[in-house]
């Protein structure tokens, strides 16, 4: 295997489906359809007609769930 094959295995290893993400969640696909669909959903991008979502940017979207549902979380929607 080269190089350029390991550094994109690498970089593709970092890369989820919605069938893994929904697993990941414990939800049905479809509440990310849903989510996405409402601005609510984590970035994602297409390979050809299916959906896949960066590790990284999944970790970021449940980071910024987690403080908006943090202490305060109540004073602030006020």
């Amino acid at each position: 295997m080269s190089t350029n094959e390991s550094s994109l295995r690498a970089e593709l290893s970092g890369v989820l489906t919605l069938s893994d993400l929904a697993l990941m969640l414990g939800v049905p696909a479809q509440t990310i359809y849903d989510l996405r669909s409402q601005g609510r959903g984590p970035r994602g991008f297409r390979v050809g007609r299916e959906l896949r979502f960066r590790a990284a940017e999944v970790e970021a979207w449940i980071a910024r769930l987690e403080a908006a549902d943090g202490p305060g979380a109540e004073e602030m929607e006020r």
